[in-house]
């Protein structure tokens, strides 16, 4: 049992000269910043790391107040708190105005339907060369002639330059022409058609659109040797937007007797990563789990022994079998998870994390994960933290790093997870293949090591030497702030 002592402590010293002792009023040029240090002070998880956030640190208010006006703004106050940044801490944040905050919204972009990138062509020093990514479903492009592999080198039979590239196939036209080509590493050759025994170049119309992208991309079902493999290519956030959504791809594949998962995410965009939803989208991967433990936090010095003895059902996320407490989550019963990434994402190494406690994981990425294995939470001006009975004077929000995430079993991912198979950051644009095809040769290697093949040795990156300039796709990523919870915290009087 924790000794009385520390939980007096936790509720005491983490506030001080705010409650415990009220003779001294705070002043109104310092509120901000007051409230800034005292909540940083009570919930930052490396407080006791930071000598400015020291309980000891200020003998009474006056004092801390003078501290505090040797900040111009809250911001400047906020990074002076903070752990090595960026390489401890590269997700705290502060809001100047939390009403801008939103809840992550449907994924509607405008566009004509064709993720791309674009390379700068050999031989060249200005001309660029586009190949096609993917095709999104149901957008303009999907009823054209035009696929995964595909090149073109003009707009409106304009080259695509360095100069130019952007401003045109990203500007304010919205209807225009690709010009295609055939491309063999080296030398881009224009392709034409022949219409009346006239050879012209062979051009896909386009036309922007604002588009909904689809919640899953891709579900399906590959039976491989003697596996029936799920395939799941899943492109959008992890918010509740699409908690449903994935819900009903996974019943797919229960009733298509699916025993193998493959989790493809190297088109995703991020964003939206609440524990709970992640805890989740892992129940539906298994199932055998219901109400163990999914996931742990693990507070600063101060505040975890009063959770331990206050609120200790706050400290674990459990596997579930409801989808917020309604529908009843879909779930696989596996053992294996092959989770294709491109990169690192907070969200997947929460994933990953949580599942190797109790079902293996194996990983294919092009190097190890970052290792973000915190949590978030945003905290305003109030009695208790939260957005209720915040102050009416300001509309600043902190969103420091409160606690660090460990499974099951105790263990963090501070150093990442080295991947099974080791790919590379750019796909061979030469051999795309189609997606969720054996022709795809990444989603071919994945289906060999689910059949018992050792995977294959590293391949050569980039052999061609091509100099990759954009990514539609990549430019569509959301910034990785991290896993965020909401908890009820002590109210402050």
């Amino acid at each position: 049992m924790k000794s009385p002592f520390k939980i007096l402590l936790f509720l005491c010293i983490s506030i001080i000269l705010y409650n415990c002792t009220k003779e001294d009023e705070i002043p109104t040029d310092v509120e901000i910043n007051d409230f800034v240090w005292k909540a940083m002070n009570a919930y930052y998880l490396y407080q006791d790391q930071i000598p400015d956030l020291a309980d000891r640190r200020f003998i009474n208010q006056p004092e801390l107040n003078s501290y505090l006006r040797g900040f111009a703004t809250p911001n400047s106050l906020f990074l002076n708190l903070l752990h090595d940044r960026p390489n401890t801490d590269n997700k705290s944040a502060l809001l100047d105005d939390f009403n801008l905050m939103q809840q992550p919204a449907l994924r509607v972009s405008t566009t004509h339907g064709v993720e791309y990138g674009i390379i700068a062509e050999p031989g060249s020093a200005e001309n660029v060369l586009g190949y096609v990514q993917y095709i999104l479903p149901n957008s303009n492009a999907s009823s054209q002639p035009i696929a995964r592999g595909d090149f073109f080198y003009a707009v409106d039979d304009v080259q695509l330059t360095r100069g130019n590239f952007n401003s045109l196939l990203n500007g304010a036209t919205n209807s225009y022409a690709l010009y295609m080509a055939s491309f063999d590493g080296t030398n881009v050759t224009a392709d034409s058609i022949t219409v009346n025994t006239v050879k012209i170049p062979r051009t896909i119309p386009l036309t922007k659109t604002e588009h909904s992208h689809t919640p899953v991309f891709m579900a399906k079902n590959i039976v491989n040797g003697t596996n029936n493999i799920g395939y799941l290519m899943y492109n959008n956030d992890f918010s509740t937007n699409y908690i449903n959504d994935l819900n009903t791809s996974f019943l797919q594949f229960k009733n298509q007797g699916v025993n193998q998962l493959i989790l493809d995410l190297r088109y995703n965009v991020g964003g939206g990563s609440f524990i709970k939803n992640m805890s989740q989208i892992a129940t539906m991967i298994t199932g055998q789990f219901t109400n163990e433990t999914f996931a742990k936090k693990r507070w600063n010095s101060k505040a975890q022994p009063w959770f331990e003895v206050n609120q200790p059902d706050s400290l674990i996320t459990k596997f579930t079998n409801r989808i917020y407490n309604s529908d009843p989550v879909n779930s696989l019963g596996l053992t294996d998870l092959y989770i294709i990434l491109n990169g690192s994402s907070s969200a997947a190494e929460l994933l990953i994390n949580s599942l190797e406690s109790h079902i293996n994981v194996h990983v294919i990425n092009s190097g190890n994960t970052n290792g973000n294995n915190s949590v978030s939470m945003t905290l305003y001006n109030s009695i208790d933290y939260d957005s209720i009975g915040n102050s009416a004077n300001h509309t600043v929000a902190i969103q420091p790093i409160v606690a660090e995430l460990l499974n099951s079993n105790d263990i963090t991912y501070e150093n990442g997870f080295t991947p099974l198979l080791l790919t590379c950051s750019q796909e061979t644009i030469l051999n795309l293949g189609v997606l969720g095809e054996t022709s795809d040769p990444l989603l071919n290697e994945v289906l060999n090591i689910v059949n018992g093949m050792p995977p294959s040795p590293p391949a050569i990156c980039n052999p061609n030497n091509f100099t990759f300039l954009y990514n539609s796709v990549s430019n569509q990523r959301i910034v990785d702030t991290g896993i965020f919870i909401k908890q009820n915290l002590p109210n402050t009087n």
